[in-house]
């Protein structure tokens, strides 16, 4: 509702108030002078007290009105306006520095809380400063070399290569790796369509398997009955950032002489069995997009076990030159590099990850105590052997529920609180339909069809989390009344 709707002036009379206050339904309109500056307040409550102390419907509504009323400014976060309302303040003016009424906010109308949001408060701007006044603010400078340092020390020493996106990281490590023409890689059925069309850029056959049903990531099962004479590497996807089983994909990698690349893109910080994902196979990749557990704006990383492999991959990323011989190219590379910029807002972003995670899994888990009530969830992936950092909160509306995604999703959605669909399965669009085998997708469909995200940044407060939660608990006492 437009905020001027209930907005009064203060010379106006008593009958036009008890008008504006029946067209708005709001039981509250707020009172304004000639300049705009909010005076008071007045509720339907306050006229009929007045006119039971003789005041008349031509009465003023400066005479009446209550001066002593709370308001929030317009930039104020959630959680101030959430402190604020109350049983007895049920909508809460938002003002600007002279008072003057600019929107308003109810429990049901807060501040839009998206799906992902990058906190850049640490040293984010003093080491992109230092690459300006040093003037490094391409692909050269310390920040690159520091990234990769910072990133290889967490996962176990492993080879770090840090590049532009988590595309290319996956494209690099596959060209890297010797996957090229008539490859065959297995990819599981659900996941972000990066994932498929990096193996399509090497000239390599992306062949599709279904997931687990309880772990929602690659069902080595389902890939068994994939293998050919031609089948190279498998690729599993930490989906939202919950581990694969790694000994399993080990095992059946080994097994059938597989190649293993992990894509982490959404799993940085997620452990199994003890270990970073990442270091389970023979590359890993990484993305630093803006919605991700730490961010670049864009950029990726590749994790390498092989060092030979690692210096391969260097080179590719940076146009095939030889290292000691400048604008020598002994082979056909790419411009995959980050910039130094990129690097140094990495390195800050890359000291804080240990509170970022740590603040995605508390977030998770208010979630799950929250859905754990109803029979109607099925909460992310979690037992002993790992650890979810929860990249994107998500989980599963079952067949059970007396609503449909769409309807919860609106519902939230209504109240300010952005939700996602979970992706679409590879087999289902246009450009992949082609690599699809004959093989049963169910579980990888039932995902896709009934999975939905919360907000999972690292900045969301306490408050706003426990406002989502409060939503969805009217949102279910909606449903069931």
């Amino acid at each position: 509702m437009d905020v001027s709707k209930i907005l009064i002036l203060e010379n106006a009379d008593v009958k036009t108030a008890l008008e504006k206050i029946d067209v708005a339904a709001t039981g509250v309109i707020f009172v304004i002078d000639d300049t705009g500056k909010m005076t008071g307040i007045l509720s339907d409550g306050d006229i009929r007290r007045a006119l039971i102390n003789n005041n008349t419907l031509l009465s003023k509504v400066k005479n009446i009105m209550n001066t002593d009323f709370v308001y929030a400014f317009i930039n104020s976060s959630n959680s101030e306006i959430i402190s604020k309302l109350n049983s007895k303040i049920k909508i809460l003016p938002l003002v600007d520095d002279k008072l003057r009424v600019i929107d308003y906010s109810t429990i049901n109308k807060l501040r839009s809380i998206p799906i992902a949001f990058p906190s850049l408060k640490g040293n984010e701007l003093a080491y992109v400063t230092d690459c300006i006044n040093q003037n490094w603010v391409s692909s050269q400078g310390k920040y690159v070399k520091e990234f990769e340092a910072l990133f290889s020390k967490y996962h176990l020493n492993f080879y770090s290569l840090a590049v532009s996106n988590g595309t290319v990281a996956l494209h690099l490590a596959l060209v890297a790796l010797g996957i090229g023409d008539g490859d065959e890689v297995i990819v599981p059925n659900l996941t972000f369509a990066a994932s498929v069309n990096a193996i399509i850029y090497t000239g390599a056959i992306p062949v599709i398997a279904d997931i687990d049903a309880r772990t929602w990531n690659i069902d080595v099962k389902s890939a068994a009955a994939l293998i050919t004479d031609k089948t190279k590497a498998i690729m599993p996807v930490h989906l939202y950032g919950c581990p694969c089983e790694m000994d399993e994909v080990v095992q059946f990698a080994n097994a059938n002489n597989l190649l293993i690349i992990e894509d982490c893109a959404e799993a940085l910080g997620s452990f199994y069995k003890n270990k970073p994902v990442g270091v389970f196979g023979d590359a890993a990749t990484f993305s630093f997009f803006g919605n991700k557990t730490i961010t670049t704006g864009e950029g990726g990383m590749i994790l390498f076990k092989n060092k030979a492999i690692a210096e391969r991959a260097e080179v590719l990323r940076d146009h095939g030159m030889n290292k000691s011989k400048r604008y020598w190219h002994d082979e056909v590379g790419y411009n995959y590099r980050l910039t130094n910029i990129q690097a140094a807002i990495g390195v800050a972003q890359f000291e804080q990850i240990n509170l970022f995670v740590n603040k995605k899994i508390q977030i998770g888990r208010r979630y799950t105590d929250c859905l754990k009530k109803y029979t109607y969830f099925q909460t992310p992936p979690q037992n002993e052997d790992i650890i979810n950092s929860y990249w994107l909160y998500t989980f599963l509306i079952l067949e059970n529920a007396p609503f449909s995604r769409e309807d919860f999703s609106k519902y939230l959605n209504e109240n300010q609180i952005e939700t996602r669909p979970t992706f679409y399965t590879i087999d289902e669009m246009p450009p992949y339909k082609t690599y699809v085998k004959n093989i049963n997708l169910t579980n990888s469909v039932f995902v896709s069809k009934n999975g939905i995200s919360l907000p999972s940044s690292v900045v969301l407060l306490d408050e706003e989390v426990e406002h989502i939660c409060n939503v969805i608990n009217r949102f279910i006492s909606t449903i069931n009344s």
